[in-house]
Protein backbone atom coordinates (compact mmCIF):
# COMPACT_ATOMS: atom_id res chain seq x y z
CA UNK A 1 0.00 0.00 0.00
CA UNK A 2 1.54 3.55 -1.24
CA UNK A 3 0.81 6.02 1.63
CA UNK A 4 0.57 9.58 0.26
CA UNK A 5 0.11 12.87 2.62
CA UNK A 6 -2.06 14.73 0.45
CA UNK A 7 -5.26 17.59 0.50
CA UNK A 8 -9.18 16.44 1.05
CA UNK A 9 -11.30 19.50 0.12
CA UNK A 10 -14.05 20.55 3.20
CA UNK A 11 -16.21 23.65 3.22
CA UNK A 12 -18.98 25.08 0.74
CA UNK A 13 -18.82 25.93 -2.75
CA UNK A 14 -16.32 28.57 -3.68
CA UNK A 15 -14.90 28.40 0.18
CA UNK A 16 -12.50 25.27 0.01
CA UNK A 17 -10.81 24.62 3.62
CA UNK A 18 -8.51 21.65 3.42
CA UNK A 19 -7.71 18.69 6.02
CA UNK A 20 -4.13 17.13 5.36
CA UNK A 21 -4.62 13.74 5.37
CA UNK A 22 -2.57 10.33 5.41
CA UNK A 23 -4.32 8.06 2.65
CA UNK A 24 -3.48 5.00 0.23
CA UNK A 25 -2.57 6.72 -3.27
CA UNK A 26 -5.54 4.92 -4.92
CA UNK A 27 -8.35 5.83 -2.59
CA UNK A 28 -10.57 9.20 -4.32
CA UNK A 29 -9.45 12.86 -3.07
CA UNK A 30 -12.28 13.01 -0.71
CA UNK A 31 -12.38 9.07 -0.05
CA UNK A 32 -11.72 7.89 3.58
CA UNK A 33 -8.23 7.98 4.90
CA UNK A 34 -5.90 6.81 7.31
CA UNK A 35 -5.92 9.47 9.34
CA UNK A 36 -5.69 13.13 9.86
CA UNK A 37 -2.71 15.14 10.18
CA UNK A 38 -3.90 18.77 9.93
CA UNK A 39 -5.94 21.70 8.31
CA UNK A 40 -5.36 24.20 5.76
CA UNK A 41 -7.34 27.08 5.42
CA UNK A 42 -6.08 29.35 2.21
CA UNK A 43 -8.90 31.80 2.49
CA UNK A 44 -7.89 33.81 5.48
CA UNK A 45 -4.92 36.38 5.23
CA UNK A 46 -2.28 35.21 5.83
CA UNK A 47 -3.37 31.35 5.40
CA UNK A 48 -3.82 29.23 8.32
CA UNK A 49 -1.87 26.12 8.58
CA UNK A 50 -2.26 23.90 11.69
CA UNK A 51 -0.56 20.76 11.23
CA UNK A 52 0.12 18.17 14.13
CA UNK A 53 4.12 17.41 13.88
CA UNK A 54 4.48 14.09 15.91
CA UNK A 55 1.83 12.62 13.56
CA UNK A 56 3.05 14.42 10.43
CA UNK A 57 6.91 13.18 11.54
CA UNK A 58 5.59 9.88 12.40
CA UNK A 59 4.06 9.58 8.54
CA UNK A 60 7.39 10.64 7.42
CA UNK A 61 9.88 8.03 8.83
CA UNK A 62 7.38 5.46 7.71
CA UNK A 63 7.67 6.30 4.16
CA UNK A 64 4.33 8.36 3.32
CA UNK A 65 5.26 10.64 0.14
CA UNK A 66 3.58 14.15 0.62
CA UNK A 67 2.23 15.89 -2.63
CA UNK A 68 4.02 19.29 -3.63
CA UNK A 69 1.03 20.90 -2.05
CA UNK A 70 1.82 19.36 1.47
CA UNK A 71 5.42 19.41 1.00
CA UNK A 72 5.69 23.02 0.88
CA UNK A 73 2.98 23.37 3.67
CA UNK A 74 5.53 21.18 5.65
CA UNK A 75 8.60 23.22 4.54
CA UNK A 76 7.14 26.30 5.71
CA UNK A 77 6.13 24.83 9.28
CA UNK A 78 9.95 23.77 9.67
CA UNK A 79 8.65 20.20 9.85
CA UNK A 80 10.75 18.85 6.52
CA UNK A 81 13.54 20.35 8.60
CA UNK A 82 13.07 18.82 11.49
CA UNK A 83 12.55 15.38 10.11
CA UNK A 84 15.98 15.96 8.01
CA UNK A 85 17.52 16.37 11.02
CA UNK A 86 16.17 13.66 12.72
CA UNK A 87 17.46 10.90 10.04
CA UNK A 88 21.27 13.20 10.48
CA UNK A 89 20.97 12.09 14.42
CA UNK A 90 20.35 8.26 13.95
Amino acid sequence: MAVKMRLTRMGSKKKPVYRIVATDSRRPRDGQYIELVGTYNPLTNPAEVKINKEVAIKWLKNGAEPTDTVRSLLSREGILKEFADSKKGN
